[in-house]
């Protein structure tokens, strides 16, 4: 079992380092949320790392997941 999981951690650490940047979609697919509550609940935040180049937004894959744990850790139980 224990080598299960780190194999499953050292999968998941590979998968994270090809993005370098997740789009909305991505984002979306990643937290399991729609735009609408992204924006609704922390988007607006100032420490939500967010940059808009032309007319597409992109969150620094790094970056975005700390914040997100971050977040989520903050958030009532």
């Amino acid at each position: 079992m224990r080598l299960c999981r780190e194999r499953i951690e050292q999968v998941t650490k590979e998968i994270d380092a090809e993005f370098v940047f997740w789009d909305t979609r991505e984002l979306m697919r990643r937290t399991c949320l729609s735009w609408n509550t992204i924006q609704s609940l922390f988007f607006f935040d100032s420490r939500f790392p967010k940059h808009k180049v032309g007319g597409k937004w992109l969150f620094p894959a790094r970056e975005t997941r700390q914040f997100l744990e971050t977040w989520l850790s903050e958030q009532p139980k």
